[in-house]
């Protein structure tokens, strides 16, 4: 069976609103300043990106409230809008109530994921964005294939168009490497989560 080239996609989707000379509005779910940086460098020029920063899955407070910080910093180095949402870490206990024990990226990552990409559509719907997505396909330790069907059950649920993609692509990793450096961006080596910071303590 052959597998879905979701930054082929994006591509596909990007032409069609070159040829039609649009711009729709996208509300891009983003994890962290640096994973957003090289997402809003590829789509921006095609997009009316806002960027949305909802993360339950924050361990902390504190630890919510520095990547929003950084995420507002990058929103002004782009030009792009930014909404952030309020810390509601028990929204994420709730979603993964009886798989906090499964290994990282497994059932517990899928259900996180849910919960993220569900609240970004509904705020799309409620806002009239066109399209929603999200930076976590950049990450070379996120399953973009989950990531992709996750988006698109969000999308069938909203009504909202899901942006597929495959950020990692076409060096968009290292991509967020390198902007975080010229920025001076707050980088983490967890996901956020504690579960996340188990296994990569700081």
């Amino acid at each position: 069976m052959n597998r879905i080239n979701y930054d082929r996609e994006t591509d596909k989707i990007i032409a069609e609103c070159k040829a039609r000379g649009i711009k729709p509005k996208l509300l891009l779910h983003a994890c962290c300043a640096p994973c957003a940086s090289a997402c809003v460098e590829r789509i921006a020029p095609y997009f009316d990106v806002t960027l949305f920063f909802y993360n339950p899955n924050m361990d902390t407070a504190e630890e919510y409230g520095k990547r929003a910080e950084e995420l507002r910093k990058l929103a002004g180095v782009f030009g792009v809008n930014c909404v952030i949402t309020d810390y509601e870490p028990t929204e994420f206990y709730d979603a993964v109530k009886g798989y906090e024990d499964c290994p990282e990226g497994g059932s517990r990552c899928e259900k996180c994921f849910g919960l993220r990409l569900l609240k970004t559509a509904e705020y799309a719907a409620e806002n009239g964005y066109c399209y929603f997505t999200t930076t976590l396909t950049v990450s070379p330790l996120k399953n973009a294939e989950l990531i992709n069907a996750t988006g698109f059950s969000a999308a069938e649920k909203s009504g909202v168009q899901f942006l597929p993609s495959d950020f990692k692509k076409k060096g968009g990793y290292l991509r967020t490497v390198e902007l975080s450096r010229e920025y001076g961006l707050y980088r983490q080596n967890y996901c956020g989560c504690e579960y996340s910071k188990r296994k990569n303590p700081v």
